[in-house]
């Protein structure tokens, strides 16, 4: 499968078969695809926390969620997943590493990290989510990336033994999509905010108003 046609087939899953195992192999290869995403200045500040057997599954939304017992219809559908994979980012590792002397220049060795004008550690869990959502594709598998609530972080890392300096950017869902599924509800559900046409967000030489 060819690039372009991975991006055009990569749709968020809401509901998975969670009758279907997800054959461990194809896990590895889209953890090892995320892993070779780019980092900014070669940082390596990522890792994954990979729940691949039903008790870590529900032990994650168990942790994550405010009321275990809450009922929507995309936390019934997400919670079909069989597997997830929390990507985790230190910006501790991007702060050490502009400091060694090759990068200096960068004028961010004296900048605490939450004044850094673009956290570059969120940018490259982005990427690696990204590779990982294109590979799960390629792989026939349905996949999804949401957010871990913030609120909810210390007790994610308490539960899992993450230290604190890793933030859990975001979970990807991966299985297989179930037979109906038709993902996100997207322009279907809120007309106003369709992709709009490349024309329109490509500015040429000059930003138009």
């Amino acid at each position: 499968m060819d690039f372009p046609e991975v991006v055009r087939r990569r749709r968020m899953v809401r509901r998975f078969d969670a009758a279907r195992p997800v054959d461990p192999a194809v896990v590895r290869r889209v953890l090892d695809h995320a892993h070779r995403a780019p980092t900014a200045g070669s940082s390596q500040g990522r890792a994954y926390l990979l729940l691949d057997s039903p008790a870590e599954v529900n032990r994650f939304w168990e942790v994550t969620s405010p009321d275990p017992d809450a009922s929507n219809r995309w936390l019934d559908g997400m919670r079909t997943a069989p597997v997830l994979a929390v990507v985790l980012t230190d910006p501790t590792a991007y702060a050490a590493r502009y400091a060694e002397p090759d990068k200096v220049r960068a004028g961010l060795a004296d900048v605490p990290t939450e004044a850094w004008p673009v956290p570059w550690w969120h940018v490259d869990a982005g990427m690696a989510a990204h590779a990982a959502l294109l590979t799960a594709v390629d792989e026939g598998l349905g996949a999804c990336f949401f957010g871990v609530p913030g609120a909810r972080w210390d007790a994610f890392r308490q539960a899992f033994g993450v230290p604190h300096a890793w933030l859990p950017v975001g979970a990807l869902a991966l299985g297989h999509r179930q037979p109906g599924d038709t993902g996100s509800p997207g322009s279907a559900a809120s007309p106003t905010h369709r992709r709009p046409p490349l024309d329109d967000v490509v500015h040429r030489a000059r930003f138009r108003g």
